[in-house]
C-alpha cells in the first residue's frame, strides 16, 4: 500500500509577506493588536509573517483588552473569557499556541505581581479543555518593569479544527504543576507542540523557554549561563519531540527564533552564543521584552522544522 504525504499547512518566515495570515509587528508606532511594544533590537526583519496553507486546519485569534479600567487580573479574565467565546463554537475550537504581551509583567511584590495577577485573572476564564493539557504558551511585559508602555493585554491565539500533539520537557517541571512558592495560580501553557505531524514537514512551535531547571531558576544575574541552559531546555524539547513524533527536530533547523532580553546591553553577548549554537542568524529577532520571573534576563521561544 503506498503512501501519500500531504503537504505542510503553516509556515513561517522572517519576510514581510502581505499574503501572510498573521504578521508580529515590533515596529513602532501608535497601538493597534497585532502590533507588540517589544522594542526590536536586532535580526533580519521587525516583522515575523505566518502564512496558512491550509485554512481549513488553523487560524489566528487577536484579543486585545485596555488595562485603562481593569486591573490585570480583570483584564485576563476578560481577554480569555473573549477569546474562548470565540474559539470554542468556530471551526476552530482548539488552542494551541498563545502569546500573551502586557505592560509592567513583573511591578508589585508577592502575589501582587502582575504577573501572578494575569494568571489567576486567566484561571478563573478557562475552562476544563483548556487545561487538559494547556496550549503552548509566552508571556512577555512590553516597555519596562515601570509600564512605560500603553497599557493594553494583548492574547495572539493560533487555534485549530483538531488536536495537536503538546510536550513536556523532560528538564523541567510542567509549568502547570509549579508549587505555591511561584503564585497562588500555576502558569498555564505546555512546553511546546507539534504542527502538522500528519505531513511531510511537521513543525514544533516551543513556547518561552528560560533559564529554569526543574521549577527553579538558574544563573541568576549571568546572561551567558542563562542563555546556555535555556538552549539546553531547547535541545531537550526538540528531542523529546523527536521522541514521541518519530520526526527528528534538531535547533540548526529553527524556522524563527524569537530572543526576549530584559537588557538591550546583553544583545551582543547574546547574538554570539545563538550564531556559536548554529541557528542561522537570518531566522532571529531579538527584542526587548521583560521575563516572567523578575530574576531571569532572557527567554526563547522558535519553531523548529522537522529534517
Amino acid at each position: 500500500m503506498s503512501t501519500t504525504k500531504l503537504p505542510s499547512r503553516i509556515s513561517v518566515s522572517h519576510l514581510d509577506n502581505p499574503q501572510a495570515a498573521f504578521q508580529f509587528d515590533f515596529s513602532d508606532g501608535p497601538h493597534l493588536p497585532s502590533r507588540i511594544a517589544c522594542e526590536f533590537l536586532s535580526g533580519s526583519a521587525d516583522l515575523e509573517s505566518w502564512k496558512i496553507l491550509d485554512n481549513q486546519r488553523y487560524r489566528f485569534v487577536i484579543v486585545d483588552v485596555s488595562e485603562a479600567e481593569l486591573n490585570i487580573e480583570q483584564a485576563a479574565a476578560k481577554a480569555y473569557r473573549d477569546l474562548l467565546e470565540q474559539v470554542r463554537p468556530s471551526g476552530h475550537p482548539y488552542l494551541l499556541r498563545i502569546w500573551n504581551y502586557f505592560s509592567a509583567i513583573n511591578h508589585g511584590q508577592g502575589d501582587k505581581e502582575r504577573y501572578r495577577g494575569f494568571c489567576v485573572g486567566r484561571s478563573q476564564s478557562v475552562d476544563s479543555q483548556f487545561n487538559t493539557p494547556p496550549p503552548a504558551a509566552t508571556a512577555i511585559g512590553t516597555g519596562n518593569d515601570n509600564g512605560d508602555a500603553a497599557p493594553y493585554l494583548q492574547l495572539i491565539a493560533l487555534c485549530s479544527s483538531q488536536v495537536a500533539r503538546t510536550l513536556e520537557n523532560p528538564r523541567q517541571t510542567p509549568a502547570w504543576r509549579y508549587p505555591r512558592e511561584y503564585g497562588p495560580v500555576p502558569p498555564g501553557f505546555s512546553r511546546g507542540i507539534i504542527l502538522d505531524e500528519d505531513t511531510e514537514t511537521p513543525r514544533l512551535l516551543a513556547s518561552g523557554t528560560a533559564s529554569i531547571v526543574g521549577h527553579v531558576s538558574r544563573h541568576i544575574g549571568e546572561v551567558a549561563g542563562q542563555l546556555g541552559e535555556s538552549l539546553a531546555n531547547l535541545e531537550a524539547l526538540l528531542a523529546e519531540g523527536s521522541k514521541q513524533s518519530g520526526r527528528d527536530f534538531y535547533i540548526a533547523d529553527c524556522e524563527a527564533l524569537r530572543v526576549y532580553l530584559r537588557k538591550p546591553e546583553d544583545l551582543a553577548v547574546a547574538e554570539s552564543i545563538i550564531t556559536a549554537a548554529g541557528i542561522d542568524r537570518d531566522r532571529v529577532l531579538y527584542l526587548r521584552g521583560d521575563i516572567c520571573r523578575r530574576e531571569l534576563d532572557v527567554e526563547l521561544e522558535g519553531v523548529f522544522v522537522a529534517a
